[in-house]
């Protein structure tokens, strides 16, 4: 059995084939099934963590006299 490794140009020109072939609703499919794929699920956890912290920042500023500023 031979084991066979294709490069990373070849897989490249097959997906470009492969992607010219499709109509337009298989390729918005394909984009929209690959961007889900590719979606890392913890990244979106942590941009909502870091809205709200600074969602509270904000807040906590704007109820502090002068901003928060030691003056």
């Amino acid at each position: 059995m031979a084991i066979s490794f294709q490069s990373d140009e070849e897989v490249l020109q097959k997906l470009q084939e492969r992607l010219r072939r499709m109509t337009d609703q298989e390729l918005i499919k394909f984009g929209k099934e690959v961007r889900r794929l590719a979606e890392n699920p913890f990244q979106r956890q942590l941009e909502e963590a870091r809205r709200e912290w600074k969602r509270r920042r904000k807040h906590s500023c704007s109820t502090i006299p002068n901003g928060g500023n030691k003056e």
